[in-house]
């Protein structure tokens, strides 16, 4: 993978979200992706002297489109955002979908359609740069609750995301890998992968330190919901040899009760 001349810069807002400024350092362009809290965005933008070029928003939910007006307002941004929920993302400028291409400077996003969380969620994947912003779709050790889709529908996007490059950088826009890691242990307790992931995880956050990002590869080998294959996640959740969507479809059901 080719170093990445985009920086990130990654801060925390409300309880549990994350910014991130995304900045091409040869155009000077520099996006926000989501808009969870206006302050810390602000503050972000004022402490690295970016000026704000896009907001990239992935999805219509107020903890991720809420400040868009407000940010629009005070920086002159434009306000990107996914087609099939234009209408309810706040002060729109352009509606993008899957196959749509948006530049930062000489970098260009591919856009994804991702729906499951929300029936139109988007992620950005910048190829080139090996980074990709994933929203609420696919966490840390998780995957968004399916709240607008189906698990059909769920599976079929983060398969998507599964066939990006296997260094990809995602980032996620939650941190709850800590009490995903605890579900995720408790469906596959055999993979050794995932308790040595968790115990990495315990101890970052013992220290206050993010878990976020992460890369591909790692998902692939400790997210459950990356693993319907796996025979001892089958097996421990009464769906040895059950088709695949609906082992996807069982192992979220669980975490919805976990």
């Amino acid at each position: 993978m080719a170093v990445s001349p985009l920086q990130v810069h990654q801060f925390k807002c409300l309880s549990d979200n994350y910014g991130y400024l995304v900045h091409d350092p040869v155009s000077g362009e520099t996006a926000v992706i989501d808009t969870p809290e206006v302050g810390p965005i602000l503050k972000a933008l004022d402490e690295t002297g970016w000026q704000l070029t896009y907001i990239l928003n992935t999805h219509h939910h107020f903890d991720h489109a809420g400040g868009n007006q407000e940010i629009k307002q005070k920086t002159g941004c434009k306000v990107i955002g996914p087609k099939n929920e234009a209408e309810k993302i706040p002060a729109l400028d352009m509606a993008l979908g899957d196959g749509d291409t948006i530049a930062l400077g000489a970098q260009v996003a591919k856009v994804f359609d991702v729906p499951g969380h929300t029936a139109g969620h988007i992620a950005y994947w910048f190829e080139e740069a090996g980074i990709a912003f994933v929203g609420d779709t696919l966490f840390a050790l998780g995957c968004g609750r399916i709240f607008e889709g189906t698990p059909e529908q769920m599976w079929a996007s983060l398969q998507k995301l599964m066939a990006m490059p296997d260094d990809t950088i995602l980032y996620c826009a939650h941190e709850y890998t800590q009490s995903n890691a605890a579900f995720a242990l408790s469906v596959e307790p055999q993979n050794d992968a995932l308790v040595s992931r968790s115990r990495q995880i315990d101890e970052l956050r013992a220290a206050g330190k993010p878990t976020v990002p992460s890369t591909l590869a790692l998902e692939k080998a400790t997210n459950p919901f990356l693993r319907p294959t796996s025979k001892d996640l089958q097996a421990n959740i009464n769906k040895l040899g059950a088709p695949i969507v609906e082992v996807f479809a069982e192992t979220r059901r669980l975490k919805d009760n976990f």
